[in-house]
């Protein structure tokens, strides 16, 4: 079992680089399946589910090149019953291919997918809206059985901003006979970045970052060659990690906009944010302060992905701060191993009440999911003494080499074997 040792106290400082982002480059390598030829994807993360992805390109039939961030697949030839079952299993993104396989080969029958159990996170959604473009779903044997004599241009209101069922129906649209309307639609950076990557290929497609989109389906597609956005997840954690630290640290080619709700939320901490020519800077306070009613929600609002992370540093802010997470039910599991390291936090529901304390105690504690994991990264890096972050491969599906990017900005950290292995 892979791990983190980490020795804490050292405040970070220094520039950084973010890579590109793994919830942008999932959809749009799967997006590669639509078009008979050549996808080139720059910027692409080398990351465990990215590789898992890849696996799965490669068990269909389709050539990839992979070399330092740019991704090369050749979508030509491609076999559906050949599909590895194994690596659907590991990633909850495999979802992401139904939209692109029915708009291309009309069947595909897929294992319900893996990833971190953070909540129920039902498939429900992406279906039921499939459905309304004329695929027929059956559910049996632990698969999602589906086939379609063609698919037909909708409109689709979706009962929740889903990110996962926007971008499917945007993929699933861009094959569909006349236009596909999505009412309700996500409108997160990464949405928009699948929307770039559509109009690159060829795909006519208006109103990616708004709650309707519409692509005009059939368009004729050719190969295309495209840069993934930076991980504004990546990115925010770095910033927390500063943060909680008491650190300065300036994060280039980082937009803004992407992540101004975690910016204004460091503020409110007692951070001072400054925007350079190249990215964001962030210098931290000696002891930050306590925030209330911080809500979970979609884009423009606070992150999911990002709630654990603040959790770790609201552990020794002053004063009392509250979380409440409305989007994944599990996401607090984190808080139980925070409270290992001397946190006073109390779960009730889908609020967490964090009393500041004076200082976090290293010692052994263990990642439950991938945010989760990058949190007791950051609590590492705050504690007192030496940390050992167990089932560090949750963080690896993300983080591209955490110990590498925070060891440039002055951490203490290295992957190391269990201690409790024999």
């Amino acid at each position: 079992m892979s791990s983190y040792l980490i020795s804490g106290g050292r405040s970070l400082s220094g520039q950084l680089h973010v890579h590109g982002s793994k919830n942008a480059a999932l959809p749009i390598i799967a997006a590669s399946l639509l078009h008979h030829g050549v996808t080139v994807i720059r910027g692409c993360p080398d990351i465990l589910d990215v590789r898992y992805m890849i696996e799965i390109l490669r068990s269909i039939g389709c050539g990839v090149l992979y070399e330092g961030d740019v991704l090369q697949i050749d979508a030509s030839e491609i076999c559906l019953e050949n599909i590895s079952r194994e690596c659907v299993g590991k990633m909850r993104s495999s979802i992401l291919l139904l939209g692109a396989a029915l708009g291309r080969c009309r069947r595909m029958i897929l294992d319900y997918p893996g990833g971190c159990t953070i909540g129920a996170r039902p498939v429900d959604i992406h279906l039921k809206a499939l459905e309304q473009m004329g695929v027929h779903i059956e559910e049996k044997d632990g698969a999602i059985h589906c086939e379609t004599g063609g698919l037909s241009g909708v409109r689709i209101v979706l009962p929740y901003p889903s990110v996962g069922a926007t971008e499917n129906l945007m993929m699933a649209g861009a094959m569909a006979e006349g236009i596909t309307w999505i009412q309700n639609a996500a409108k997160e950076p990464e949405v928009s970045d699948l929307a770039g990557f559509l109009s690159a290929m060829g795909v006519s497609i208006y109103g990616a970052g708004t709650d309707r989109i519409g692509i005009l389906g059939k368009c004729s597609l050719h190969d295309a060659e495209y840069k993934v956005m930076t991980d504004r997840i990546v990115a925010g954690t770095y910033l927390l990690a500063a943060a909680g630290t008491g650190g300065e640290i300036e994060l280039l080619d980082v937009a803004e906009q992407h992540i101004h709700c975690l910016l204004h939320l460091c503020e409110a901490m007692g951070c001072e944010i400054r925007m350079t020519e190249r990215g964001i800077r962030i210098k931290s306070a000696r002891r930050l302060f306590a925030v209330e009613d911080i809500h979970t929600q979609p884009f423009p609002g606070f992150p999911t992905d990002m709630q654990s992370q603040l959790m770790a540093v609201l552990a020794t802010a002053r004063g009392e701060s509250v979380i409440y997470e409305h989007i994944f039910e599990n996401r607090f599991r984190t808080a139980g191993e925070l409270q290992k390291m001397g946190a006073d936090i109390q779960i009730k529901n889908n609020r967490a009440v964090i009393h500041g304390v004076r200082k976090l105690k290293g010692c052994h504690v263990s990642a439950k999911d991938l945010r989760g994991g990058a949190a007791l990264v950051i609590a590492g890096l705050m504690a007192e003494g030496d940390t050992i972050v167990e089932n560090s491969i949750f963080v690896e599906r993300g983080y591209q080499d955490i110990c590498k990017d925070l060891t440039q900005l002055g951490a203490e950290i290295r992957h190391c074997r269990d201690t409790r292995e024999g």
